[in-house]
């Protein structure tokens, strides 16, 4: 049998059962406490709603749980050649920091995961040449993992396989990697035989902190990087410019007869403003547009941390994107200044702002409706749609190294979701759905994962 919350199209899924929890990255950045993936409740008819009612705790700490991801999607239905059957049961948990990856059964109780395996770094740095696994996504022939770092914590980085049944390591999904040194995220159009990649930074750059020489060095990546997928090899590298540091997330069309998508970037270093792009395909190749550019906020020096202090503003920070299963609302998180923003992208090269919300924030500290007189530290930053996007989740962490260097006083945890109006467009918090450090026990917390499915990790086989 087919698993059911495999659906052939963005329109079936859009349709399917909305879910009923939501999986949780949560980590002690000080290394102490055991990282967990908590549970919470989303069915808003139950008791317990918007509650944590299910915690899996891992067997170590200091792993850094960062994004994580289903061991199958929608997109088996695109590719063959399985020994057994594939469905959405096992949640493939890497460690940013340790390198490890560990393997939760979500069977027979959703709220209760277990760990069934755990694929050391040893492993992956033999087997594939990587280490700081990130992004996850089940793909054709393998369950394609990007890494951060090679084997010796440095570049480049790229993408490793895990085979399907046994989640073994495979090995370096790249045969011919170009000048492509620097690794992030990883996604793709499966019917257009393309894959793409982006680009932060290697482990040495990032893990003890934001380091000014590397940002205004211009030393992060500003590449996209287009593969094809049958050959696996680099065909096209765009360069958005060195002033755009920190090319992170991607988010491509979720109808497979498209073959285009966004990338977020995080900073320009001439102005600290942020900026959305679009990619699309042409019979030329790819072609890359700047379509949103969000300014830096001026603030008064003495309320920034010491890192902005010499600026006078606050960037915005684009750290994550998100995108409708039915790619008409695509969301954007400013983890400076506390925004989430939607855009209506029907029209992806002119998008339009149709609502922004405001939570925590650099100076701002803006409270939630359901909690007026508590001051957010952190912003939005992870961010999940469900699969009819009606609502979307927000977490407030980034990396805890550089939570530190923009939120000196620390960021604390906060889990929320807003509701969105899916024909106009417009964001209402949810005043019954916030959970804070105390419900998390003290763990910050990352990427948000639904059960049956989400905006960001499934790929489509057919239009209807």
């Amino acid at each position: 049998m087919t698993d059911p919350t495999f659906y052939r199209s963005p329109r079936e899924a859009i349709s399917g059962p909305t879910e009923k929890l939501a999986y949780v990255a949560a980590f002690d950045p000080a290394g102490r406490q055991h990282d967990a993936i908590a549970v919470l409740d989303c069915d808003a008819g139950s008791a317990t709603y918007g509650e944590v009612v299910g915690w899996a705790e891992l067997p170590t700490a200091g792993n850094e749980l960062h994004h994580f991801g289903w061991n199958a999607c929608s997109s088996a239905l695109c590719h063959g050649g399985h020994a057994g059957h594939l469905e959405r049961r096992y949640l493939i948990v890497p460690g940013l920091r340790s390198s490890r990856t560990y393997l939760l059964d979500t069977k027979p109780d959703p709220r209760a995961p277990t760990v069934v395996r755990t694929i050391e770094a040893g492993e992956l740095a033999a087997k594939a040449g990587y280490s700081r696994p990130h992004t996850l996504h089940c793909g054709p022939g393998a369950i394609f993992m990007s890494a951060l770092g090679g084997a010796d914590g440095d570049g480049p980085g790229g993408v490793a396989l895990l085979d399907h049944e046994t989640f073994d390591v495979i090995g370096a999904w790249e045969q011919d990697r170009g000048d492509q040194y620097f690794a992030y995220d990883v996604w793709w159009h499966l019917n257009h035989d393309t894959v793409i990649t982006s680009e932060w930074g290697t482990p040495s750059m990032i893990e003890n902190g934001l380091r000014p020489e590397d940002l205004l060095g211009r030393r992060f990546g500003h590449h996209l990087n287009f593969w094809s997928m049958s050959e696996r090899r680099l065909v096209q590298r765009i360069d958005l410019g060195d002033e755009h540091q920190m090319v992170l997330e991607l988010r491509p069309a979720h109808d497979p007869a498209q073959a285009y998508g966004f990338a977020g970037v995080v900073i320009s270093v001439e102005d600290l403003s942020a900026s959305v792009w679009l990619w699309r395909k042409g019979d030329d190749g790819f072609t890359v547009h700047k379509i949103i550019t969000i300014p830096a906020e001026p603030a008064d020096p003495a309320r920034l941390p010491p890192a902005l202090q010499p600026f006078g503003a606050v960037p915005p920070l684009v750290t994550d994107i998100d995108l409708s299963v039915d790619d008409r609302w695509l969301y954007v998180s400013c983890w400076g200044t506390g925004e989430l923003k939607q855009y209506d992208v029907s029209d992806p090269l002119h998008p339009r702002e149709t609502a922004s919300v405001r939570l925590g924030g650099i100076v701002r500290r803006q409270a939630h409706p359901a909690a007026p007189d508590l001051p957010l530290s952190g912003a939005p930053q992870m961010i999940e749609i469900s699969r009819d996007g009606k609502r979307v989740y927000l977490t407030n962490s980034l990396y805890a190294a550089w939570d530190e260097v923009f939120y000196p006083d620390g960021v604390g945890a906060w889990l929320t979701k807003f509701d969105a109006d899916v024909e106009r467009g417009g964001l209402t918090a949810d005043e019954r759905f916030l959970r804070h450090t105390d419900d998390f026990r003290g763990l910050r917390v990352h990427q948000v994962r639904l059960q049956g499915g989400d905006a960001s990790s499934d790929s489509y086989c057919f239009t209807a």
